[in-house]
């Protein structure tokens, strides 16, 4: 039985295997996850538990460090990504005050001379590295791990579409990926009605993959309209769909609003990875989801998709 009544918990070993069969069952089981909730925990994910474990440790070493080690880290601006946003520097429900949490991000990580880069592409930019021992290694261990664990999943979301198994993988080889750290305080400080440690809001890229620790605090809406929890789950990463796939699919999958409480006596920290396509990919309606001829939504480059995006929510708080 799931830990939160609606939201299944997939075995996804069979898929990574790469039996025909076994993508097969995979692919179902997430297809209906994400045209029922959008929500679904996967098991057997091949993330060692250490590394996980690192991971957190890491992200509050950060967080805990003096402003000589985060100031020279500070977000880079919707077009690059990166970087440490400061409690208060993000707004993901419009009209509300600003999120009770901080965050830092990570992206792609590009060599020097790498053309992008150095043409200044949006979201092609260095990541800059707080001066941490082991830091950077266990960002980028994590980061190449669960780029590829995302492309496994997209291959479930192919079959599951009826597109060729890899449909999305020349779509995500070099993507606007993001590595989220994100600590939300549990300093007991009174807050003003309505504010929250995340605000309403959906994912705006193509799947998110998400490790939390045991604070509770995650909140899901069901197509109901009830609000449900997303606790913890022992060695089980939480996962749902983003805006991006859901316009690709016309609305065959369907995005989940979902918030986060602010914890109370403890902090809370969670380990995200937003995996969105590669800049240059033309989001298009995939033909298998047109219904009755009708296309939801116009073809879009990614990159401006998701630009369109962030700037609302940095606006009015950077």
């Amino acid at each position: 039985m799931s830990p939160a009544p609606g939201i299944p918990v997939i075995d996804i070993a069979a898929l990574l295997v790469g039996t025909p069969a076994g993508e097969q069952a995979v692919a179902q089981a997430i297809g209906r996850a994400c045209r029922d909730i959008g929500f679904f925990y996967v098991t057997s994910h091949g993330i060692p538990p250490a590394l996980i474990a690192e991971m957190f440790r890491q992200s509050a070493a950060f967080f805990a460090a003096p402003r000589a080690i985060q100031d020279p880290v500070r977000y880079s601006g919707p077009a690059g990504n990166r970087g440490h946003i400061p409690l208060g520097g993000e707004t993901l429900e419009p009209g509300t005050l600003p999120d009770r949490k901080e965050c830092y991000n990570i992206g792609l990580d590009l060599a020097e001379d790498d053309p992008d880069l150095l043409a200044g592409k949006p979201f092609r930019h260095s990541n800059p590295w707080p001066d941490l021992p082991g830091f950077r290694e266990t960002m980028l261990d994590y980061f190449g791990r669960m780029h590829r664990l995302g492309r496994d999943i997209h291959r479930a979301f192919a079959i599951d579409l009826g597109l060729d198994r890899l449909f999305f993988e020349d779509k995500l080889d070099r993507p606007m990926a993001i590595l989220r750290l994100l600590h939300y305080p549990g300093d007991g400080a009174a807050l003003p009605a309505g504010q929250m440690g995340a605000g309403e809001h959906t994912d705006y890229g193509n799947l998110t993959l998400l490790a939390v620790d045991e604070v509770k605090g995650l909140v899901v809406r069901t197509r109901s309209g009830a609000w449900i929890d997303a606790p913890h789950v022992p060695g089980a990463l939480i996962c749902n769909i983003g805006d991006c796939l859901m316009r690709w699919t016309n609305d065959t999958y369907v995005s989940t609003p979902h918030r986060v409480t602010s914890p109370h006596g403890r902090d809370r920290y969670s380990v995200v990875f937003f995996l969105d396509p590669n800049p240059d990919a033309v989001v298009a309606c995939i033909p298998s989801c047109v219904r009755d001829g009708v296309a939801h939504y116009p073809p879009i480059v990614a990159a401006e998709y998701l630009l369109s995006r962030l700037v609302p929510t940095y606006e009015k708080t950077n």
